[in-house]
């Protein structure tokens, strides 16, 4: 399969081994310590909290990185756990119109989440303009995710799979894909396992912009 929808219903939604994809629906969902938990509001008030922190509400379009467990309760939403990866605490949205970064086919991107070093997992907002046709394309990692705003649809070798708002998705590594709009714009939230981007020890703003006085 190049693309497989998930329905956001309670509970474990995908095991992938080295890392879960989990729902959650009015009904709390505790995060599993020792993992970084990425998590996306699809609909209604959700409340965050974790042992240091929160709680914390958090409303549809907006997400979240959390570093070691917590609990999630109320609206619904969808959460990527990755077990033995630390990633720093974060929140954030609701999603703006458009994406800030120029993408294929006229689409925009916006790095929501950033790699705190390179090769770190990231969170991308993948905006889609009415009448896109994308050209097909395939990722080197998985891509985990939600449909947000507007609907569309995701082509595929496999068939074409319609797409609307609070659904999930996953994309397996090298998926041949594509998405489509009509006469709406469509507005994905992207979960990527990898970078390619990100801060070095050697290349950082902060070292980059140090300057050491000649003795």
């Amino acid at each position: 399969m190049n693309f497989i929808p998930l329905t956001i219903d309670p509970g474990l939604l995908l095991d992938l081994g080295t890392l879960q994809v989990w729902g959650w629906a009015t009904k709390s969902l505790a995060l599993p310590f020792g993992a970084t938990a990425y998590g996306m509001v699809t609909m209604g008030q959700t409340e965050l909290r974790d042992a240091e922190t929160g709680p914390f509400e958090l409303g549809a379009g907006m997400f979240f990185a959390l570093p070691d467990g917590g609990m999630v309760r109320g609206g619904r939403g969808l959460a990527i756990t990755v077990p033995g990866y630390r990633g720093l605490r974060q929140i954030g949205g609701p999603l703006e119109p458009a994406g800030r970064l120029r993408y294929i086919d006229g689409c925009s991107d916006t790095l929501l989440i950033c790699p705190p070093r390179l090769g770190d997992p990231c969170l991308n907002h993948l905006h889609i303009p009415p009448h896109t046709d994308q050209t097909p394309h395939t990722h080197p990692s998985a891509r985990i995710g939600v449909i947000l705003r507007g609907v569309g649809e995701c082509r595929t070798p496999d068939g074409v799979h319609p797409l609307r708002p609070g659904m999930g998705w996953y994309i397996p590594t090298g998926g041949l894909h594509s998405f489509f709009t009509r006469d709406e714009a469509l507005d994905v939230v992207a979960w990527h396992p990898d970078s390619d981007f990100g801060p070095r020890d050697d290349d950082h703003p902060m070292i980059n912009r140090t300057v050491i006085a000649p003795h």
